[in-house]
Formats: structure tokens, sequence, C-alpha cells
């Protein structure tokens, strides 16, 4: 059995396929241009050449099919056949409070999802529409979804409320979700993992730093509190977001300019960030422009750091004990520049960062530790793997295993576990940087 797991994007779908028994990725892709005159595929598959290629593809259905028609290619695919599909398993942004935890896709669930794409606008739909396409495609198959903000559902009233009217609570919904659930749920369980302490006795800070960023403070193995909000606007500055802001500046500057909610909203999400500041996204276009001496890109990266330790010092007083600050996702597993900028200085909290170990440290095959040997709190780089925990929900919400993680265990909390593909990955890796071995963190229990 194989489990397809889709992330569908307003004019995207990324793509994986699991070898269930094995437990061996088979295949990766994505088709974008979706809706537009032409749409492109990049197909990975494990032994074989990458293909890439042009389709129409004028809706989500469409794209689906070609992703099932390159999986059974005689030449690229990696099934013989369709019905060698067990499950289906789908990220979704925003739960609400309607979906606390993973769950299996029916007609009334997909209804209950359309009341929440107020809350997630601009992802929501397109999420929405990748499900129902999947399930038009491959009508006898289970299909799972696996919310974002489902982690982030053990917060206390106190974290996850905003002192606004309350009624804006009750008859808008309006509170703290959060993110990068899924990334943060596979982080704090694989940490504890290293620091050989159960789930429930682990406290971490958890930094996913990507194009998208947000920070997450977990006590005793759940989420209390998390840097995005309503949306995933708020908190750290990211690649085109402006996370934190006085909120009193959207009126000011609607009102100078005659700026349209609408317009502020787009530049918010898509103008801001390090696009706002210094015009790049992309955290290697940033530092290469700052070591060539642009002013801006330096305030740019400074910004960002600043944010960031920002939040950790302030999540290490809510914490009161940290075993341990994770850095994950795109940036905080190759950036060795923003983790040193984010948590240099920090031994007054009892975070000793290794500037050599750090400086080395630009891996996404393996987990390693970047503090100083004598640093009470271990930091760790450690690479997520969002599409596992989602594989996983889908193959147990099938099987009927399925719980709330406190209450479930997933395969890389145990010592035991391998990722086959990183591993060979690490292997061609420390042939060509033998030093990494030396930083390589390993499970304690």
């Amino acid at each position: 059995m194989v489990v397809l797991c889709l992330n569908c994007g307003s004019s995207s779908a990324k793509y994986q396929v699991y070898d269930w028994e094995n437990k061996d990725v088979l295949a990766v892709g994505v088709v974008e241009r979706i809706g537009l005159e032409y749409s492109t595929i990049e197909h990975k598959a494990s032994g074989k050449e990458e293909y890439n290629a042009q389709f129409k593809c004028p809706t989500h259905k469409e794209a689906i099919e070609l992703i099932i028609n390159m999986l059974v290619d005689k030449d690229y695919g990696v099934i013989k056949d369709v019905s060698e599909v067990g499950a289906v398993g789908h990220r979704v942004l925003h739960g609400g409070e309607l979906f606390k935890k993973s769950t299996l896709v029916t007609d009334e669930v997909v209804e209950q999802l359309k009341t929440v794409i107020p809350l997630g606008p601009l992802h929501m739909p397109a999420n929405i529409m990748g499900i129902e396409a999947a399930r038009k495609v491959m009508p006898n198959v289970p299909h799972a979804i696996v919310m974002d903000t489902a982690w982030h559902q053990t917060m206390p009233p106190e974290a996850y409320m905003y002192a606004v009217p309350y009624e804006w609570y009750t008859k808008y919904n309006v509170r703290r979700y959060g993110f990068h659930g899924t990334s943060h749920l596979y982080c704090a369980k694989r940490a504890a993992l290293l620091l050989g302490k159960e789930n429930k006795d682990t406290n971490v800070i958890i930094c996913h730093i990507g194009n998208g960023a947000s920070v997450c403070a977990v006590k005793n193995g759940v989420c209390v509190e998390t840097s995005m909000g309503l949306t995933p606007l708020e908190g750290l500055v990211m690649g085109s977001r402006s996370g934190d802001l006085d909120p009193a500046i959207l009126p000011y500057i609607m009102n100078n300019t005659g700026m349209s909610a609408k317009e502020m909203d787009t530049t918010l999400n898509k103008k801001s960030g390090l696009v706002g500041i210094c015009g790049h996204a992309d955290r290697r276009d940033v530092e290469k422009a700052a070591n060539e001496g642009d002013e801006k890109s330096k305030l740019a990266m400074a910004m960002e750091c600043h944010r960031i330790k920002k939040y950790i010092g302030a999540y290490a007083a809510l914490l009161g004990r940290v075993d341990a600050v994770v850095f994950t996702a795109g940036v905080g597993e190759m950036g060795p520049t923003i983790r040193k900028g984010a948590i240099c200085d920090m031994e007054a909290f009892g975070m000793k960062l290794d500037v050599e170990k750090n400086r080395i440290c630009k891996c996404r095959n393996g987990e390693f530790e970047i503090s100083t040997d004598d640093s009470p709190v271990k930091i760790f780089v450690i690479p997520t793997d969002e599409e596992l925990v989602i594989t996983e929900d889908a193959v147990a919400l099938m099987n009927g295993t399925y719980d709330v993680h406190t209450n479930f265990h997933y395969s890389f909390e145990d010592a035991s576990y391998v990722n086959k593909a990183r591993a060979k990955g690490l292997v061609k890796d420390l042939e060509k940087k033998p030093e990494l071995k030396a930083i390589l963190a390993l499970p304690k229990r």
C-alpha cells in the first residue's frame, strides 16, 4: 500500500508518495500554474530521472489526474495501478475551533471546512478544491485532513485570546490559532527523543523559519503559546509578511493613501517582511546583498534575527525551564547566519551557541546539536517532516487507531526510526563534509 500526501495551494498541488510497508518515500513533485494558460509538473521518483513538462490543468481536478497519471507512468511512475493508493492525506491550513485533530473526510466535513474559509481566505479555498478534486478522482480511497492549527489547540485561554471586545470571539471566532502545527509536532517529539526525555517531561522552543515563520513554546510535550495568530500574518518578520506591528498603522496609512482593506491585506501578506525592507524574500539573496554592502539587506537580516530572539526570550520566561531550542524548516535548517543572529548572546538564558558547529551545520539529511558541550539548554537543528505526520495520521484514521497526539505514538518517536531517503543523503553529505559527523545528534532513549 502507498499513501498519497497532497498540499494544494491556490495555483499549485504538491505531493508525496510513501510506501507504507517499506517505510520509504517513492516520489515527490509539484504541479504549478493551475488555472493558467499552461501548467507545469516537476516529478522526482526514487531511482529515476527527474521529469518536467507542461500540461493543460484548468482546475485542481486535472492537476490531480495528472499526478495520478505520473504515478502509474511506465517510465517515471512508482506504482502499477491507482488501486495501490490505500489512503490520501490532505494538508489543510485552518481548522478553526471545529477541528481539534485530524479526521477522515466526509461530505459533512467538507461543508464544515467551507465555514472556516473566512479565517483563511488565501489558503482554504485551494485546500478544499484539492480535497474535492482528489475525492472525485479517487472516490473509493479514504481521505484524511490534517490541520496546521490542530497542534496548537492545547493553548490556554490566556494565550489564545486577544484583548478585544469578547463578542469578537463569540460572534466571529477571533482568537489565536497558530500554524505550522504539523512541523512543530514532529520537531517536539524528535527533540524529546534526542534529549532522552519523555514528551510529557519536555520543554522546548521550536523556531520554524522558512518563507513563513513561527515560534512555538512546548511545555510538558504540548503547545502553550505560538507566534502566529488568527492568520499566519502575526509574529516573526517573514519573507513577504510583516509579522507583529502596531495595529494603528493600518488606519493611519489607509487614511493617508486611500488604500482599501483588501489592498492593505495584500500589502501586509505579500509586499512586507523582508521584501518590504530590501526587496528580497529568499534569505540567500538577502544575505548575499548584505555581504555586498547593501544597507537595507543588512537591516532586514538584523530585524528578522531581533524578532526571533525576542520571541525565544519571551517563551523562555513562559516555560520557566527550557530543555532545548530547535531550529527547523528551510532557513532554520540551512541558515547558520540567521540562527547565529537569533540565539547568540543568550547565555543568561542558558543557551550557549557553538559558533563553529553552527557554521558547518548546513544539511537537511541529519539532526544536529549546535550548542556548546556545557550549554544547559541544548540547541538542535532538526529537519522537519510534515508529510510523514500527515501520512501516519491518514493511515491511523483509516485503520481506526488514531487519537490526539498525547495519546498516539508515531513511528518517528522510536529510537530505531530511520528516514531511508535522508539516511542515504547523509552518507553522501558526510563524504563531502566529514566534519558534520561530530555534531550529529542521536536519540538517547
